[in-house]
């Protein structure tokens, strides 16, 4: 499996993931137009030449970067793809000198086991808010916060 930036070729695959978790309501709809608006956000991770994963990273300030559109392929889960995705996202966190990320989530086992600690949503600023109407659950939020110091984080291999 190899893990790298994503590129226009990829947003059909990108968007059929998302649409897949989407669909069972774990995750926000991402329309094809706002992939390409964001493909830039995008990691991808290709097993024999299929895109089995996705992630993405959004930047809201100098000290603060939100880990989202985590989506693997369901016969690719429990195989290290979204661990891998996730140090790829958190691997160009730190090269931009960004030190915290956050990700917001109902599977948040996953999240405590790569490090991540809950926090109350409340700590975090009012302005990460925005896409929360998108969201399937909303207005009933189900999600808890998760936030990952990453000077604290262990060195990710270049």
């Amino acid at each position: 499996m190899k893990v790298r930036p994503a590129v226009v070729a990829d947003v059909p695959a990108i968007h059929d993931l998302i649409k897949h978790h989407a669909e069972r309501q774990k995750m926000i709809l991402r329309g094809k137009d706002e992939l390409y608006a964001t493909l830039r956000e995008y990691m991808v991770a290709e097993a024999q030449g299929k895109i089995v994963g996705c992630a993405s990273v959004h930047l809201f300030w100098s000290d603060l970067a939100e880990l989202k559109g985590l989506a693997v392929d369901p016969t690719y889960e429990r195989r290290g793809v979204g661990r891998a995705l996730c140090d790829a996202c958190h691997a160009d966190l730190k090269r931009l000198g960004v030190p915290r990320v956050f990700a917001l989530s109902s599977s948040g086992g996953f999240f405590e086991k790569i490090g991540y600690r809950r926090v109350p949503k409340e700590s975090l600023p009012l302005f990460i808010w925005g896409e929360c109407t998108r969201c399937p659950s909303f207005p009933i939020c189900n999600e808890e916060a998760y936030v990952l110091d990453l000077a604290d984080s262990p060195a990710i291999p270049s």
